[in-house]
């Protein structure tokens, strides 16, 4: 219903917050797929990672020069024994010792080896031939390391797809597949013996592929939607990648082992696809792994484990151009094989631009500035910022509720642009943080007095 404009001076006074972003972040990772022909140079790929807050990253083998290149820069790696070696390293002590010895001793102490993975998604469906081998290989292995290295603290474990869940949904109801039980139960045993991770493979890319509804769509990439209410916790999730992470929690807690730490050994998102692959854009790979690395920056965690960040390892740092499959499988790449970026995915150090190997800088993340509402932006559509922003974990929005010290003009507009700019401010200050589906701007103009237009607000969920 049309209503007359009135316009009012709102005071916003965000709390702007400085992150330690010049530093590497001890929670964000990346994968070093090598199924290409045009990889940059070993010593090229270390400085690009040391141009980047990341601390971490995975291989899939263990290939010599990169963990060479790697030696001196505090870069925690995770190597990988392949699913082809599973077999010898199960039946045999002694191939395990030979397997050290070749592959993690020639890099100690100068490479910082963190954990070794035990074939990549072995308890898929599929060929079942390898599960019943895995724990026994893990033994050995953590029994070779324990002998040869006992100082470097090396973690052994696995990684599995999120195929090893029967249920997922909703997040409460996560649990582990029946014919997994047993070889589940000694791995986890395994694991709580030795204080090593849960290493999961969770994607909403795939989630979104299964679901193409434009909600689905703004779930899985952080962006503003109702959320999704959890009838058996009580809990309500604003984003895929927290409920994937707390169906796992769930699944480990009904198994028994809640303690477990976990660890996301993959995401990501690919920037281009077949014309059957539904949502493979650069827009959407950005907004997907932008908004993972402000989210996992807020320490906001998941709502079942709140508070913290899970370390995760963003798929991929390069595109894998003989991979087969479909055109998606060749493009989750962050970077090109010049060492340009493809897109701004936030990893940047502050005061740093990361540039192709001649030198040419790419563009800097729009970290500055205030987030308000577009003039022509909805109330329908602010209503729905203001909740979205409001139920995110790090952003008070106290002082916008009855009696608080921004309460008036008690507006849609007024409260929204309040709740937004705070959302903003709280995740990294990068122009994406600034979306909200189109209804919101950046201005580098500090908007101490803001005309608002009036209308009232509808109640708010209680914060």
């Amino acid at each position: 219903m049309p209503y007359r404009s009135r316009f009012f001076l709102l005071v916003i006074s965000p709390l702007i917050l400085t992150f330690p972003f010049a530093e590497s972040q001890s929670f964000v990772g990346v994968n070093y797929g090598e199924v290409a022909d045009n990889l940059p140079p070993p010593e090229a790929t270390a400085r690009l990672l040391e141009s980047t807050t990341v601390s971490k990253i995975r291989l899939y083998g263990t290939d010599p020069p990169i963990l060479r290149a790697l030696a001196g820069t505090n870069i925690s790696v995770i190597i990988g024994a392949a699913d082809g070696d599973i077999p010898s390293l199960a039946s045999d002590p002694s191939a395990a010792r030979r397997w050290v010895s070749a592959n993690v001793l020639p890099f100690l102490p100068a490479t910082a080896i963190s954990v070794v993975s035990v074939g990549n998604e072995v308890l898929a469906p599929g060929d079942a031939s390898l599960g019943p081998q895995l724990l026994p290989a893990m033994r050995n292995l953590h029994s070779a390391l324990s002998e040869a290295a006992p100082s470097a603290g090396i973690k052994v474990s696995t990684v599995h797809s999120m195929a090893v869940l029967a249920s997922s949904e909703p997040p409460s109801a996560g649990a582990f597949r029946a014919d997994l039980t047993s070889t589940l139960a000694g791995v986890l045993g395994f694991l709580r013996e030795t204080g090593a991770p849960f290493m999961i493979n969770p994607y909403p890319y795939f989630a979104y592929q299964s679901d193409p509804r434009p909600e689905t769509l703004a779930f899985c990439l952080f962006r503003p939607n109702p959320g999704r209410f959890d009838s058996g916790s009580k809990l309500t999730y604003t984003n895929m990648f927290d409920a994937q992470l707390d169906a796992v929690k769930s699944a480990l807690t009904a198994a028994g082992f809640s303690e477990a730490e976990v660890v996301v050994a993959e995401t990501g998102w690919p920037y281009r696809g077949d014309q059957d692959e539904a949502g493979a854009t650069v827009d959407n790979a950005k907004a997907f792994n932008g908004n993972l690395v402000a989210h996992l920056r807020s320490m906001a965690g998941t709502p079942l484990m709140p508070g913290r960040s899970v370390d995760t390892y963003i798929f991929a740092l390069y595109d894998e151009d003989l991979k087969p499959g479909p055109t998606s499988e060749r493009s989750f790449g962050l970077f090109r094989a010049d060492l340009s970026p493809v897109y701004d995915a936030g990893l940047a150090k502050t005061g740093t631009t990361q540039g192709n190997s001649t030198g040419t800088p790419a563009r800097k993340p729009a970290a500055a500035g205030w987030c308000v509402p577009k003039a022509e932006a909805t109330d329908e559509d602010l209503q729905a910022n203001l909740d979205y922003a409001c139920a995110q974990q790090g952003v008070d929005c106290r002082p916008i509720q009855e009696g608080g010290t921004c309460y008036l003009p008690n507006t849609v507009r007024s409260h929204a642009a309040y709740a937004m700019n705070q959302l903003y401010q709280n995740t990294g200050r990068h122009g994406w943080d600034c979306d909200f589906r189109k209804t919101a701007v950046l201005t580098r103009d500090n908007p101490g007095t803001v005309h608002l237009a009036q209308k009232p607000i509808r109640s708010m969920v209680t914060i």
